[in-house]
């Protein structure tokens, strides 16, 4: 049975009626971004948090134990090597003691879920691969967010997925998506993928009303939020640069995991590293849009 050990600042905030906001820590591993920029990723998305009165909590694998909540002193040790850990792969670090698993998506949702956390924010969820017709692979991250009741707030999914299955897939798994102040599926690095989104919230409030009435009590949502204006990449650019990445992919026969971190470091060095400072933005905003909403619905409670 899962039973993340939570940090004493997420216990006493879960017992006050407090707000708590659950991070991945893949982001902030070797795994995502480059140092210096992960020890910035991971300090902006905190500092996000905190500073709209919600207490951040990354969650994480160290020596073997599943954490919630980690002291400051622990920081540096989430940003060096690690071993990725979705959520079929809690046990196996669990049972193995690993000294460091960086949760993915998938975990930390099923992590915050076990401790009763109702929000979870992140970059980008995995989804739907392209050519899955063929490949079956679909990220462990859908099915996630649709077994377990937590918010995930994210910049919409990558985008060198194939969003309009990955849409469909949440559609028929019956996972509410909704677009932060817009009426348009963004995609990571980009405001639009030229796919509308089902509903359209304006505020954090409308979010929490709208998590407590959903008629499937153990699903959870997705919150899609926009890369600030000011980040966003140059979409044609960007198209052009995850089609060459995916024929090097596919050349290469990289497939299933391994995919994404080949194609942002693609990404990365065709942009000249503009991807990095998009990167951060839109995890930072994220984190805050992630606290607003875990406000909302911590007010909401008995």
């Amino acid at each position: 049975m899962l039973e993340p050990v939570c940090s004493e600042e997420v216990i006493e905030a879960r017992s006050s009626g407090g707000a708590v906001v659950a991070l991945e820590s893949t982001i902030f591993s070797h795994l995502g971004l480059p140092s210096p920029h992960n020890r910035e990723a991971l300090e902006r998305c905190t500092g996000a948090v905190r500073r709209r009165g919600a207490v951040p909590a990354v969650t994480a694998v160290l020596d073997g134990v599943v954490r919630l909540g980690l002291a400051d002193s622990e920081h540096d040790r989430i940003l060096g090597r690690a071993r990725k850990v979705a959520e079929r792969d809690l046990a196996v670090a669990v049972g193995q003691r690993w000294d460091f698993g960086a949760t993915t998506v998938s975990a930390s949702v099923a992590v915050a879920a076990a401790a009763g956390v109702e929000v979870f924010a992140t970059g980008g969820i995995g989804g739907v691969h392209r050519g899955s017709e063929l490949t079956g692979d679909i990220s462990a991250d859908l099915d996630a967010i649709a077994s377990h009741p937590v918010i995930a707030v994210s910049a919409g999914a990558k985008a060198f997925l194939d969003l309009p299955r990955t849409l469909e897939f949440l559609e028929t798994a019956g996972v509410p998506v909704l677009g932060w102040r817009t009426d348009e599926f963004p995609a990571f690095y980009t405001r639009t993928s030229g796919l509308g989104v089902p509903h359209r919230v304006e505020s954090a409030d409308e979010v929490a009303r709208i998590h407590a009435a959903r008629s499937r009590h153990r699903s959870g949502m997705l919150l899609a939020v926009p890369i600030p204006e000011s980040a966003e990449l140059d979409r044609a650019e960007l198209d052009a640069v995850l089609e060459r990445a995916l024929r090097d992919c596919e050349a290469e026969g990289l497939a299933g995991a391994s995919i994404t971190p080949f194609v942002l470091a693609r990404i990365a060095a065709a942009t000249e590293g503009r991807s990095i400072p998009a990167n951060l933005a839109l995890a930072e905003h994220n984190a805050a849009v992630a606290a607003e909403v875990a406000l909302a619905a911590a007010a909401r409670r008995p």
